[in-house]
């Protein structure tokens, strides 16, 4: 009898960390301007969202902020995109950079609200700098053209709560010196700080649908 108590206890242990991480993670991102519920997915994207879950559980984004948004009238890539990006102010905080992971290899892919590691070569992105897609961006992709190598960026999860805050972000002026051409229009004026960010709990049904659309 007592063998079969524990063997009943292990499964409901087995079957509630199995919840865990197939129900995916909640961070959310106090701001000046609101909060933002983020879902990452670990089991399908676990070096992105570990990484970004990294930086949350060190401290390393609060007082960080976003700072950069693009937006059809100021993008100088090709195709235009519109996203929202924020990360670490004091780049000494940033940790190592991970390998990267595709699109193809998560099957997370550029859609409205979707979170992303920002990178230049890949391997070079990490939690120390992120963006939110405002609408769908499949330029963004593994396959997409954004990149010349064709490998896109890496996408771990989505905003599932607060995306009116992060679309009030991405209106606000950007008029801040850019250190390259390339940003010229892009920074903004007043960055909006990341006062904190934290883990919340396991995602609820609705937030596990929306990371799976």
């Amino acid at each position: 009898m007592i063998g079969l108590i524990v063997l009943l206890g292990l499964l409901v242990a087995a079957s509630a960390s199995s919840q865990v991480q197939s129900e995916g993670v909640v961070v959310v991102l106090e701001t000046t301007m609101g909060s933002i519920e983020v879902t990452v997915d670990p089991v399908r994207a676990p070096l992105s969202a570990g990484d970004f879950l990294r930086y949350v559980d060190r401290g390393l984004y609060d007082e960080a902020a976003f700072y950069r948004v693009v937006r059809q009238g100021n993008d100088h890539g090709t195709p235009p995109i519109e996203v929202v990006q924020g990360g670490i102010v004091d780049k000494a905080k940033a940790l190592e950079p991970i390998p990267h992971e595709t699109t193809e290899q998560t099957g997370i892919t550029h859609s409205d609200g979707v979170i992303s590691l920002a990178r230049t070569e890949p391997g070079t992105g990490g939690g120390s700098a992120f963006f939110i897609c405002i609408g769908d961006q499949p330029a963004l992709d593994f396959g997409g053209t954004r990149n010349t190598d064709g490998l896109g960026f890496a996408a771990f999860g989505r905003v599932t709560d607060g995306m009116d805050v992060v679309r009030k972000i991405h209106a606000l002026p950007a008029e801040a010196a850019a250190p390259v051409e390339y940003l010229k229009g892009q920074l903004l004026t007043e960055p909006v700080t990341i006062l904190k960010a934290r883990r919340v709990t396991v995602a609820s049904e609705d937030a596990v649908e929306q990371l799976d659309d």
